[in-house]
């Protein structure tokens, strides 16, 4: 994962979440100063999830801009945690996938500009207080990730931003099986969060605490595989014992000779079948959608590993903000082939 720092300076294909609290100016200085102490609240709660270096955080003073450098579902968890948490706040909510530039402001600190942030501002404009909006780029990429996203969206048709520009917006629905899916996995990881910060933290005498916890554990582990491998041994020690001839040794040679010998079993063939499929590996960044002779396979991320019959074929990686790429690969049996691009 790219940081902000190693970002900075640098045009990445970003999903940005911009929100906007209504009617923020008509109110007095004190109203103000109440609604934008429980607006950072819930932003701050919603982006605890996502590591500081994986996003960038920018005031706009009746609202924030945020940048996710990392997968595009950061931004669609943090946009649902958070409308889900502030109903008594009236805040707009838009996110749009797009370019945007990295850089340093006058006091040094990282700032954004850019096509995808101005995107994500018009989308949020068409928002209601209480509405969530994304634009069809974040849209077709979300959409392909799960089948349950594809439902969690519906389409609200083409608007006109103040420079005659249109967007086609898509509103997230709040009721359903997708969005209790988002809700039940946001609820997750809160819940995971302290315990695995805890564990994280050193313990005494300067041990890790996910050492102290493993090493009982690992401790129960060994004493069970004694136990159960204790019966098998005492078995195995059993059937070795030599057992004494019982028959005479005439008799034991008359039904020797009787019985005839039987052919040895012709072991099965080991060898390994010559059209074994093949492997292709793909790092994309910051996604792609994948062609494979002309045949839609899916988007990257997340699709990583993709079987190929052996034999050559043509690979074909789109973005649509950038020209495609097109590479042909030789697949062998039981082979692996790598495939690393990043547009820019």
């Amino acid at each position: 994962m790219v940081s902000v720092v190693e970002s900075s300076g640098r045009t990445l294909v970003c999903s940005v979440l911009f929100l906007d609290i209504a009617e923020y100016s008509r109110v007095s200085v004190a109203e103000q100063l109440e609604l934008k102490q429980a607006f950072n609240d819930a932003l701050r709660g919603a982006l605890e999830q996502v590591a500081p270096r994986d996003r960038v955080v920018l005031d706009t003073g009746d609202g924030a801009a945020v940048t996710f450098l990392g997968d595009p579902e950061d931004a669609l968890f943090a946009a649902m945690a958070f409308r889900n948490s502030t109903r008594a706040l009236k805040v707009r909510l838009g996110i749009n996938l797009g370019p945007v530039r990295l850089l340093r402001d006058v006091n040094m600190q990282v700032n954004m500009i850019g096509d995808g942030i101005n995107v994500a501002q018009r989308v949020m404009s068409f928002a209601t207080p209480g509405q969530l909006l994304v634009s069809r780029s974040f849209y077709e990429v979300v959409s392909c990730l799960s089948r349950d996203y594809a439902t969690l969206f519906r389409h609200e048709g083409s608007r006109t931003d103040k420079h005659v520009r249109e967007h086609e917006v898509y509103s997230v629905g709040e009721d359903g099986a997708a969005a209790r899916r988002v809700a039940e996995t946001v609820s997750r990881l809160e819940s995971t969060g302290g315990l695995r910060r805890w564990i994280t933290l050193p313990g005494p005498l300067g041990f890790q605490r996910s050492a102290l916890v493993a090493a009982p554990l690992l401790f129960v582990l060994l004493v069970g595989a004694g136990l159960t491998l204790r019966p098998k041994l005492e078995s195995t020690t059993r059937s070795a014992t030599p057992v004494p001839a019982l028959t005479a040794p005439k008799e034991a040679a008359r039904r020797s000779a009787a019985t005839p010998a039987k052919p040895a079993a012709s072991a099965p063939s080991a060898s390994p079948d010559a059209r074994a499929p093949g492997r292709v590996q793909f790092a994309i960044a910051p996604w792609g959608t994948v062609f494979v002779d002309g045949k839609r396979v899916g988007v990257s991320p997340p699709l990583r590993v993709l079987r190929l019959p052996p034999g050559k074929h043509r690979v074909e990686i789109r973005n649509t903000s950038f020209p495609p790429r097109l590479q042909t690969v030789t697949i062998k049996s039981g082979g692996v082939v790598r495939i690393r691009h990043r547009f820019r």
